[in-house]
């Protein structure tokens, strides 16, 4: 456990940004709004800053983070792009798809960010908030979900105050994120592409479902609340909290038009709110598995596993 700090919540703003960019050149780690969710970040060169990371979450040092950075220029700087991952980078970037690539020699980031690898994920956000500490900083930022480690990623400032309150300096509330879910993780280290976490991106590549851990998301319990998760429910018992989706009506529901779009936008902050409910159960309606749906069950099934 981390030495207690008193957690601040500014709102983002130039002034925001300059006290957060203060905060990681002296170290520290911060927590900040992308498209996706809330990230933690702090300086990707500075061993001891990915440390507070690490001990702020109660992260495995095995899981490695992804780092950011502001274009594909800077990227490249860091990791090693063949054709097929810089096609993919200019595709898809800045947005939410991190590409695991091999690391390049005397790239200046912290082992510890990697986890021994010898690759490293790269992401290029688009949320102006993430991009403005990027700028602020001048530096590479490791950045992973904003919330203890295997508990639900947080889309709003408040979801990171309920796990990582008195942990960290400081929260840059920028709203709710507009994606909802993580990004989609690809590794291109040379022969096929490799899908290794579904996101919003769908991309045509091998699914990597098991095996040595590459990238964030690949643990078998993730995103996880503290109350048992049913899936696949058509009805709530007595003590279950459910979350609906389409015709099934819930307590509330992630999309009841059954938009897949909006159940993405809608999955973690609905998560926290049965959490938070006098109920000791939570059930979710099945989502259908096609297109984003791939991603939602991916991030449900790794909810409900037994830790």
């Amino acid at each position: 456990m981390p030495p207690p700090h008193h957690t601040r919540t500014l709102a983002f703003s130039p002034e925001a940004i300059a006290e957060a960019a203060r905060l990681v050149l002296a170290g520290e780690p911060v927590a900040v709004a992308t498209e996706t969710v809330y990230g933690l970040a702090a300086d990707a060169t500075n061993a001891d800053a990915v440390a507070r990371i690490y001990a702020a979450k109660g992260r495995p040092s095995f899981n490695p983070l992804i780092v950011h950075v502001p274009d594909l220029a800077a990227a490249e700087h860091l990791g090693i792009f063949d054709d097929s991952a810089r096609a993919l980078a200019e595709q898809h970037w800045p947005g939410p798809l991190t590409l695991v690539v091999p690391l390049r020699e005397n790239s200046g980031i912290a082992a510890l960010v990697t986890a021994g690898l010898s690759t490293i994920g790269l992401r290029v956000p688009v949320h102006p908030a993430m991009q403005a500490l990027l700028a602020a900083c001048g530096r590479p930022l490791a950045a992973p979900s904003a919330n203890a480690s295997g508990a639900i990623s947080p889309t709003r400032a408040e979801h990171v105050l309920v796990s990582l309150g008195g942990r960290i300096p400081l929260v840059i509330d920028a709203g709710a994120t507009e994606r909802g879910l993580e990004s989609t993780i690809v590794a291109a280290t040379g022969g096929p592409l490799r899908l290794l976490r579904r996101g919003p991106i769908e991309i045509a590549a091998e699914l990597i479902e098991a095996g040595t851990i590459e990238a964030p998301g690949q643990l078998a319990s993730h995103y996880a609340p503290a109350k048992p998760l049913r899936l696949n429910a058509r009805g709530a018992a007595p003590d279950e909290y459910l979350i609906g989706f389409g015709e099934i009506v819930g307590d509330t529901s992630l999309s009841p038009s059954s938009d897949l779009i909006e159940a993405a936008a809608n999955l973690f902050d609905h998560l926290y709110r049965a959490d938070a409910s006098d109920k000791s159960r939570i059930a979710v309606a099945p989502v259908p598995t096609a297109g984003l749906g791939a991603a939602i069950n991916d991030r449900l099934r790794r909810a409900a596993a037994a830790p």
